[in-house]
């Protein structure tokens, strides 16, 4: 069935069409969200978040790197922490690019700039993937997998899904680990946060337009830009997103919001990111901060409401198509590594921890891991995930998608 495709502009257009009939659409404090994400200087265009399109396509080529059994280690390692010039990508852009993944990697200023012991140790769990990914899995492509034996395991479907001894796809622990360390992370905890956007002179400076050297934007502008970017920068037109434009969080910002039981968040994210914007634009700084609110907590409900769906979804084929519950309780996985990268607007925290984070991902791989794994574990999962935020397992679990 083809996809019916409705960017977030269409969307946006319909929810403030709907909106004004309660409460005089988006204008607040006389700052109005524009239609799209469009915001000029002089004729010009202020925004500006070439980094993060950079990045999020040269994870996009690392995870085809982690399903190719004839990638190296030393090939995905460079790829990961690519300096510029080396001939690490298949895109000749990226391989000029001064950017890459790596260094970005729990890299916040709010969690992890005096917090060295963390960064560090997430950045080496990525590592890790890698490393085993290519000197576990890769050798045993061609072995059938089985508790405690790495190989490969045949859905169902058809699709032949290649683990870890304990039943892990590393290439699903990377993939959905990123959304939480590089995106979520580099959104939720850097460019909106408060150390960030109001660093040293910034609020002066935008107050009296003072931009940066060759630049059409004031600092502040592109901070903003730059979070919105790390959502909406690999979209073909990022000022009318229409999602599913990679495979990090803006595909499961789709896919949550495809949810009937979250029905608009996307929207809801996508209006509070134009409207920061406008504020930001026109000095308003307390309205500025509510949209950060917003956007904080909607997008950390991706994560958690994805792992619980996933944790669900594995339940009832635990034994009866064993690969296709691994490869989902491998997303599961990644997503509950991410939890440790969203924002709490009651505590200015994660929602969890790193060290239950760390607890929970023990829990899935105890003893056999996956292997092991029997529903009562599942719900007691789901159910400590779904208690931090303001949803059921029931909701995340009956997506329609």
């Amino acid at each position: 069935m083809k996809k019916l495709v409705l960017s977030l502009f269409t969307l946006s257009v319909i929810f403030q069409s709907c909106s004004n009939d309660d409460d005089g659409g988006s204008a607040n404090n006389n700052v109005t969200a524009p239609e799209t994400y469009v915001f000029t200087r002089n004729g010009n265009s202020t925004v500006s978040f070439s980094g993060q399109t950079t990045r999020i396509q040269m994870a996009e080529e690392i995870v085809s790197a982690l399903k190719d059994p004839l990638s190296t280690e030393p090939q995905i390692d460079a790829m990961f922490a690519h300096e510029q010039g080396g001939d690490n990508f298949l895109e000749a852009g990226l391989n000029a690019s001064d950017k890459n993944v790596r260094s970005k990697v729990a890299a916040s200023t709010d969690y992890f700039s005096a917090n060295s012991t963390d960064a560090t140790a997430i950045k080496a769990d990525f590592d890790t993937w890698i490393e085993e990914q290519v000197n576990i899995v890769f050798p045993a492509w061609n072995l059938n997998a089985s508790s405690g034996v790495a190989g490969a395991l045949l859905q169902s479907s058809g699709t032949v899904r290649y683990l870890n001894g304990k039943g892990l796809e590393y290439n699903q622990a990377f993939a959905k680990g990123l959304i939480g360390g590089l995106m979520l992370d580099q959104i939720l905890n850097n460019y909106l946060s408060d150390a960030v956007l109001d660093a040293g002179t910034n609020k002066e400076d935008n107050d009296n337009e003072v931009l940066e050297s060759g630049k059409n934007y004031t600092t502040m502008e592109h901070k903003w830009d730059e979070a919105y970017g790390y959502l909406f920068g690999n979209e073909d037109n990022p000022e009318t997103p229409e999602l599913g434009a990679d495979q990090f969080l803006n595909e499961y910002l789709d896919r949550v919001a495809q949810d009937p039981d979250f029905k608009n968040l996307d929207v809801e994210i996508y209006e509070a990111f134009k409207l920061g914007r406008a504020a930001i634009t026109e000095g308003v700084y307390t309205l500025r901060d509510d949209q950060v609110d917003i956007i904080r907590e909607k997008l950390s409900l991706v994560p958690a409401v994805r792992a619980v769906y996933y944790l669900q979804a594995a339940k009832p084929i635990l034994e009866s198509d064993r690969a296709a519950a691994f490869h989902a309780l491998s997303e599961a996985y990644g997503f509950i590594y991410s939890l440790q990268f969203t924002r709490n607007n009651a505590t200015g925290g994660a929602y969890f921890s790193k060290k239950e984070v760390d607890l929970m991902l023990e829990e899935l791989m105890v003893g056999d891991g996956f292997w092991d794994l029997n529903e009562e574990k599942l719900d007691i999962l789901s159910q400590n995930i779904s208690a931090k935020f303001d949803f059921t397992v029931e909701a995340a679990a009956d997506a329609s998608n």
